[in-house]
């Protein structure tokens, strides 16, 4: 297990020096209610006073029920700035936009309140000379179960190398609310969904093979799968350049 007195102060050094080095003022993250956003948030504050959190609930239930809750009992216990932007509307007009020129699927659906989520922090960022704090943790970027362009895009991310079973091993050194701990990590993009049902492997399975290289035979080839039809959202995009030979 790691030293998370050590990760902590670590992480916040890391933290401030890229402020320093940025100009920036302030940090502001989408605060999810869930593990990751949760770490990040108290990270950012530790490191930072002027840390804002958004929450962002868009359409689904869960967003406007539990998520909202324990978001908002990370910025209580943390006391971190928190504020709310309800993105149903907009995700109702872009979807009503679009199938005026396409028709669109489940996925196209599905990565639209990523995206708006991350247009809304930028806009506060920009507005308030802050960083995008980042959420991805290592499990979920291995798989490549992040929106690109959408909670995949960041300024920078503290917590990048943690698998998830270390953001929950982190979150319980901090004593964070056990309503986070405890609950499905689930990204709240339509009614019901869990990150574990939709892959079909567990997180466990995920860290186990990200640690030790093991997993049973079942579990390792939805993980092959996953990683390298997702190896596009970890590369920076394909640029033309002339190759003088």
């Amino acid at each position: 297990m790691r030293d998370y007195a050590l990760e902590l102060e670590k992480r916040i050094k890391f933290i401030q020096t890229l402020l320093k080095e940025s100009g920036a003022s302030g940090i502001v993250f989408g605060n999810s209610g869930g593990k990751d956003s949760a770490l990040v948030g108290i990270l950012c504050k530790k490191a930072c006073a002027d840390t804002v959190g958004i929450m962002m609930p868009c359409q689904s239930a869960r967003n406007f029920g539990s998520d909202m809750e324990d978001g908002g009992a990370i910025a209580k216990q943390f006391s971190i700035e928190n504020r709310t932007l309800d993105l149903s509307a907009v995700k109702a007009l872009y979807i009503n936009l679009l199938s005026g020129i396409t028709t669109l699927n489940d996925a196209a659906v599905s990565n639209l309140a990523p995206r708006l989520r991350m247009i809304a922090v930028y806009g506060v960022a920009a507005a308030e000379n802050r960083l995008v704090a980042g959420t991805g943790n290592r499990s979920e970027r291995y798989m490549g179960y992040f929106t690109k362009w959408g909670d995949g895009a960041c300024d920078f991310n503290p917590i990048a190398d943690l698998t998830v079973g270390e953001v929950y091993d982190f979150l319980r050194f901090l004593n964070a609310p056990k309503s986070i701990i405890e609950k499905a990590p689930s990204a709240g993009l339509f009614e019901g969904q869990t990150d574990e049902q939709e892959m079909g492997v567990t997180y466990a399975s995920i860290d186990r093979f990200l640690l030790t290289g093991e997993t049973n035979s079942g579990d390792r080839a939805i993980i092959d799968r996953y990683h390298q039809r997702s190896a596009h959202k970890r590369k920076m995009p394909a640029v033309y350049e002339e190759i003088n030979e």
